[in-house]
């Protein structure tokens, strides 16, 4: 009797287990780990599962169904990356699908709830299937359809191997490709027809053309670009744009041509990634400060798996990556470079092109799926691709040679993902990621978050430092203005103090650049009733309506709903309605009427919801095209202009208040970050700081420079209050409609999870994202994976 052979599959499903499918006996020899396949699921739902483990063993539980069809020819997830994935759902307590929902670019996921949409713009480029018709015909009168609708329809048992194949084709796309306003990229060429590929016939084609004069004339235009008339030439296809720019014809006589049947136009498929040949540089000699950090850097690896840079703004770490990356790619390895956001992508791909060429791909949400999708794939075919660039999403790329990561301002709070699961930090998985691997991790900043710092101090990751800037720039010189002390004088303008005004209208006047920051977007936190403080609040959410004037609608940045402003207080009919607080629309309403005569560019997500908008707004302000830029945390993530002189930081109030325990280090880092970008090459910058607390500590050592004195003062009171990097920290939201139902809910489970952590359970607390969610935390000092496991 043969053997029967079995397979575990990852299904795209919130599940804690694998489901086991029988292996049809012709396909024993086709499956392998790794692998997409469609497999039946339910009653009526197909899945494209990922092949997890192939053994003989059938499970007793349940009668197991054949998987129907195998979806590659060779595997699109490695085994290193599935047992990353398990790590990730084990230490980040999710499940293996919502991983591989995470790591998949859409294009590689097919389900049974994908929609699928008919391209209009596609043509035929080769002859197609019964089945691939049956579908496509459907799809091009219906438009949209659920995979399950067209199986329906078409009375296909699963018709995803019939779609995978028409998305090859790029005649369909899948709903995440519409969003993205996908469009095919192709090419048009011209080819002489077979009929007319010898050479009595073409003869006979010169003599009937010559009453079309120009027709003749683009033919052996045509003849010439191809190399000229010989039968080695004839199959050679030349590119529509070139023969009609070449022969300064009208489109008429190209079509005339084709519709005589003389030339055939094909249309050929390009990579959306294509780019120009490059002209490279050679690398830029490391000054010594630079040379001993990278020399420091390479010793280290002996020792530690983990190095951090802590280098002061504007000391030259970008330059020191570059070499490193260099000796990677000469050992035929290849880089991870970590950006904590997609804004940064721009000025960090423009110089390492420079360098590396085309060998620089890029991996962001901001690029559509077809483009993600062919980053995944030249990844893991090995094709061009030696350094990737990428924000949190790109440590599930599909590596196979990977040798350094790097982890720029390792210190953000972007590399965390919070919504949906799993809620990986990149900074921490990519150590894991770098282990499997047996690669390094270097990780840079000029703010050490407080966990990455004490790791250097216990000796389990390496530091090297940089104090000084690039070329002796000195740091910028911080001015504190008390607010308080401008409102009551009466210097106030708007939002601005006479100080920041000045220094402004300075560095304008010498044709310099300044940056704004208020990390607020929209144009007010929120509307109230001055009669009787009423505050329009989100139907859904709970929490107050950011106004924004562009649109003159109020909107709940949580969830994202919106409506017109009201005319009347909803509490009491008062038609006095008041903006309180301002954000970054509200600063540049205020600058433009106090400078009306410069040009302000704003950046938040607001203007940068485009692929393009934050290399245009970037792009605007490095040429000078802008005086002013006034934007949120954004601009203050390792963007480097050298004209900028004035930084001013509009509310620091806002960020110390904010009510989280890491409230403190995070206004640490943020002012000086956005401070750093005051002063480059020629000159020392200034930083304008506006505060109603000028003595508070933190703003005292933002003043100062001095890291190690706020790391020293947060690390105290973390451990007296017991928080990471002392202890582990698990926060669990519960959310229910019923408000009652969530509170028994959350005070049962606090309960409970009392029993089993005693006084390290924070009382359960209305959330001030939502209605109706409380929170859970829950303090442990203890790295047993089995005590977490428990909670599950």
């Amino acid at each position: 009797m043969e053997t029967t052979y079995y397979t575990d599959i990852i299904l795209p499903l919130p599940l804690h287990r694998l489901f086991t499918y029988e292996v049809p006996e012709e396909w024993i020899n086709m499956v392998e780990i790794g692998m997409r396949v469609v497999v039946p699921f339910g009653k009526k739902k197909y899945y494209s599962g990922i092949v997890y483990a192939l053994h003989d063993q059938k499970p007793e539980a349940y009668e197991t169904k054949q998987i129907i069809s195998i979806l590659d020819n060779a595997p699109v997830v490695s085994e290193t990356q599935l047992h990353f994935w398990k790590w990730i759902a084990e230490y980040y307590m999710c499940t293996l699908g919502e991983v591989y929902k995470a790591a998949l670019p859409s294009g590689l996921k097919l389900e049974s709830e994908t929609k699928v949409h008919y391209n209009s713009n596609w043509v035929a480029k080769e002859k197609l299937s019964a089945k691939e018709s049956l579908v496509l015909d459907f799809l091009s009168e219906k438009k949209t359809a659920s995979v399950q609708d067209i199986n329906n329809i078409t009375e296909l048992k699963s018709s995803l191997p019939v779609i995978k194949s028409l998305l090859d084709k790029e005649a369909l796309f899948v709903s995440e490709r519409l969003k993205d306003g996908y469009k095919p990229k192709t090419k048009k060429l011209l080819q002489l027809a077979p009929d007319y590929c010898r050479e009595q016939k073409l003869q006979n084609v010169f003599t009937e053309l010559a009453r079309a004069p120009k027709q003749l004339e683009v033919l052996m235009l045509f003849l010439t670009l191809i190399g000229g008339a010989h039968e080695s030439n004839y199959s050679k296809a030349i590119d529509k744009n070139l023969v009609k720019e070449k022969s300064g014809v009208s489109t008429s006589v190209l079509s005339e041509l084709i519709k005589k049947g003389i030339l055939l136009e094909v249309e050929t498929a390009i990579s959306r990634l294509q780019t120009d040949a490059l002209t490279t540089d050679g690398l830029h000699e490391l000054n010594p400060a630079q040379q001993n950090a990278k020399q420091k850097i390479t010793e280290l690896f002996q020792e530690k798996d983990a190095v951090l840079l802590h280098g002061v703004t504007s000391s030259g770490k970008t330059e020191i990556y570059i070499h490193l990356i260099k000796e990677q790619i000469d050992k035929g390895k290849q880089v991870l470079y970590l950006l904590p956001e997609i804004a940064l992508t721009t000025q960090i791909t423009s110089r390492l092109k420079k360098v590396f060429g085309n060998q620089i791909g890029i991996y962001h949400s901001k690029y559509s799926d077809a483009e993600r999708v062919e980053v995944w794939n030249d990844i893991l075919h090995k094709k061009n691709y030696k350094v990737v660039i990428g924000v949190r999403s790109s440590i599930f790329l599909p590596f196979d040679k990977l040798g350094f990561i790097i982890v720029d301002e390792e210190h953000e709070n972007t590399y965390k993902q919070f919504d949906p699961s799993p809620r990986y930090h990149a900074r921490d998985a990519a150590m894991v990621l770098a282990h499997l691997h047996k690669a390094k991790v270097l990780m840079g900043t000029a703010t050490p978050s407080i966990e990455t710092y004490r790791n250097t101090q216990l000796g389990k990751y390496g530091l090297v430092e940089l104090n000084e800037r690039f070329e002796g720039i000195k740091m910028p010189q911080i001015i504190t203005v008390n607010v308080r002390e401008e409102q009551r004088k009466k210097k106030m303008h708007s939002h601005f103090s006479a100080t920041l005004i000045d220094h402004v209208t300075k560095a304008i006047e010498q044709g310099e650049q300044a940056i704004l920051f208020q990390n607020r977007r929209g144009f007010s936190p929120y509307l109230e009733c001055t009669q009787c403080s009423w505050v329009p609040k989100c139907d859904y959410c709970d929490v107050s309506l950011t106004y924004h004037k562009h649109i003159n609608q109020l909107v709940c940045h949580y969830c994202g709903h919106s409506c017109y402003l009201p005319k009347t207080c909803k509490a009491c009919g008062s038609p006095s309605l008041q903006t309180k607080g301002f954000g970054t629309e509200k600063i540049e309403e205020d600058i433009k009427i106090i400078f009306p005569d410069i040009k302000v560019a704003r950046m938040d997500l607001d203007t940068s919801r485009t692929r393009r908008s934050h290399e245009n707004i970037i792009g605007s302000f490095e040429r000078g095209e802008v005086d002013v830029l006034i934007g949120t945390q954004m601009i203050s993530k390792g963007l480097d202009f050298d004209n900028v002189s004035v930084v001013g930081i509009l509310n620091a109030d806002s960020m110390l208040n904010y009510p989280d325990f890491r409230a403190f280090e995070r206004s640490f880092q943020m002012m000086a970050q956005v401070g750093g970008r005051a002063g480059r090459k020629h000159k020392q910058g200034t930083v304008i700081l506006q505060t109603s607390n000028p003595d508070n500590p933190v703003i005292l050592n933002v003043i100062n420079n001095n890291y190690k004195n706020q790391y020293q003062s947060e690390l105290a009171e973390r451990e007296l209050f017991k928080y990471p990097p002392f202890y582990r920290l698990i926060h669990l939201t519960i959310k229910h409609k019923n408000p009652n139902t969530v509170h028994q809910a959350s005070d049962y489970f606090g309960q409970y999870l009392r029993g089993l952590f005693n006084e390290r359970v924070v009382v359960p607390r209305h959330l001030p994202s939502a209605r109706y969610r409380t929170g859970i935390s829950v303090k442990s000092c203890s790295r047993s994976k089995e005590v977490y496991l428990s909670i599950k």
